[in-house]
């Protein structure tokens, strides 16, 4: 049985959805997530500018998938692991539910066969 999701879980589902709809996003999370960067640092491994970089990373911190520590006077990003974690468990749910409504068809259309 699933648990249903509230409004405000589903708000926070879609914006991180939203944010990880962005190849540059996907990349940038990857590389925060083995290590804390900072915008400088991302700009010298990834083909964009820092502002771009800034930019996502603002998108990546709205949707609550990065959050910010300093290192010295560097700002570093860091990814979020709980919240991905979050988001991989409803993303499971759904699978599941999708799995059982496939094999309840699979079911039916074998029991359909067996009668012809």
């Amino acid at each position: 049985m699933t648990t249903p999701v509230d409004l405000e879980d589903l708000a926070e589902i879609t914006d991180m959805c939203g944010a990880l709809s962005d190849q540059t996003r996907w990349e940038i999370l990857r590389l925060i997530g083995v290590e804390a960067l900072s915008a400088s640092e991302l700009a010298q491994r990834l083909p964009i500018t820092r502002q771009a970089i800034a930019r996502h990373l603002g998108v990546l911190a709205e949707a609550g998938l990065v959050e910010t520590e300093h290192a010295g006077r560097q700002l570093r990003y860091r990814a979020l692991g709980g919240r991905l974690s979050e988001l991989a468990r409803h993303l499971e749910t759904i699978g599941r539910g999708w799995d059982r409504r496939l094999e309840r068809i699979r079911s039916i259309a074998e029991e359909q066969a067996s009668r012809d």
